[in-house]
């Protein structure tokens, strides 16, 4: 298994890594994500897979005809965060293949259809949105509200659609692609330290049962659109007093997601901002700020925001709620499964999204694992696995859809 996951990593490496930061900017439908389809279509045919795609463009191989009987669909996501590390999305991909590989190598002839997915556009870097392609086969996304959104350029998903070859009318659900997942088992780089200590707070790597753990939900979680208004002048000659300046504004608002996030023990983040009219020697006249808020309390999430949309409120800044996750809990059956099949995986749950949340949001049985991350950083270039817990996670997802592809009466 090794070389060929090592192969298909070299591969990957360097398409869309900045040589100056050493992070990706691997967005979608863009030249840099047409190069990854085209990648991932290339390692599906290669093993005789039969790829479609459904109707927001994720990608599906196929080992069997889930027309027929639906399957056992493993897989992740290639794009990438501004500047993101090379684990995140690609590792769960690059696995799953690898799984395909072993089963065969195992002489494992499966009773239902096993599938690889590459979901698009799960970090939503480039639109906005998160799990944008999961979103809109299952509807969360409307169709129209995707295609009119726009990028930092003002390109709409639409327009990005008709550069890439495409037709905007054929975006919408998909509950045939749906239909066609008995279950979905997503395997990612762990997104925190939890996996690197010990049960007593100290760091421990050398652990072997620490290397994969089964996923069990998802925190809730949503971002927020933060209007903050100002009014625009000259930066020498404006006296303090007179002016109103909407970055004064940002920064009440980013303190006061610090604050309120921690007296109700969440997390509250704001990451991206778009300033107007952007000149150094300009007050700026409008903000526009972004809120990643998330917690294992639903209630105390809602709570914090509410708390900065009131302190935005008193500089006459709007706050719309772009998108929100409920909390997940993924299928109890199958992570009972899953828990009988890696009997020492410890279990953990996470505040990042996934598409497996949702789907599993959306009446398909879901679970994850979790392969461990050394320094618990993601997001950033410094994200990172050992070679050694990324062959582990491969075994175990291989012994996992080993399970699962047999009839639950055929299982002994």
């Amino acid at each position: 298994m090794g070389s060929d996951f090592t192969r298909m990593w070299s591969v990957l490496e360097p398409i869309g890594r900045d040589a100056g930061t050493g992070g990706y900017r691997r967005f979608a439908w863009t030249a840099v994500d047409h190069e990854l389809r085209e990648w991932f279509a290339a390692e599906c045919a290669s093993r005789g897979l039969h790829v479609t795609e459904d109707r927001a463009g994720n990608q599906w191989g196929w080992w069997g005809d889930p027309d027929v009987t639906p399957g056992v669909v493993i897989g992740s996501h290639l794009d990438s965060v501004p500047d993101g590390g090379a684990f995140d999305g690609p590792l769960g991909v690059v696995s799953a293949l690898a799984t395909v590989d072993a089963l065969r190598a195992g002489g494992v002839t499966p009773d239902v259809p096993i599938g690889v997915v590459n979901f698009v556009d799960e970090e939503g870097a480039r639109f906005g949105i998160a799990c944008a392609g999961s979103r809109i086969i299952t509807g969360a996304l409307p169709a129209a509200r995707a295609l009119a959104l726009t990028d930092a350029d003002g390109t709409t998903l639409a327009e990005a659609w008709r550069t890439a070859g495409r037709h905007p009318g054929t975006l919408g659900p998909d509950p045939a692609a749906l239909r066609r997942v008995a279950a979905f088992v997503e395997l990612h780089v762990e997104q925190g330290r939890a996996l690197a200590l010990a049960p007593d707070g100290s760091e421990d790597l050398s652990d072997p049962s620490r290397a994969v753990a089964i996923g069990t939900g998802i925190w809730p979680h949503g971002r927020w659109r933060i209007d903050i208004p100002g009014e625009a002048n000259h930066a020498g000659t404006t006296r303090l007093e007179d002016r109103h300046d909407a970055m004064l504004g940002l920064a009440g608002v980013v303190q006061a997601s610090r604050t309120y996030a921690a007296q109700r023990g969440c997390v509250a983040t704001v990451g991206k901002v778009r300033v107007e009219p952007g000149g150094v020697n300009a007050i700026a006249s409008h903000v526009t700020a972004w809120l990643d808020a998330r917690g294992a309390d639903e209630a105390a999430v809602r709570a914090t925001v509410a708390d900065v949309e009131r302190e935005a409120g008193g500089v006459g800044a709007v706050t719309v709620e772009e998108s929100w996750t409920p909390p997940t809990t993924f299928d109890a059956d199958l992570v009972s499964r899953l828990s009988g099949i890696l009997p020492t995986a410890p279990h953990l749950a996470t505040g990042a999204g996934h598409d497996a949340g949702i789907l599993a949001a959306h009446a398909v049985p879901t679970a994850m694992l979790f392969v461990r991350n050394p320094t618990g950083i993601s997001h950033s270039p410094a994200e990172h696995a050992e070679l050694a817990d990324c062959e582990d996670g491969v075994v175990a997802l291989t012994a996992v859809v080993a399970g699962l592809c047999r009839r639950k009466d055929d299982a002994r």
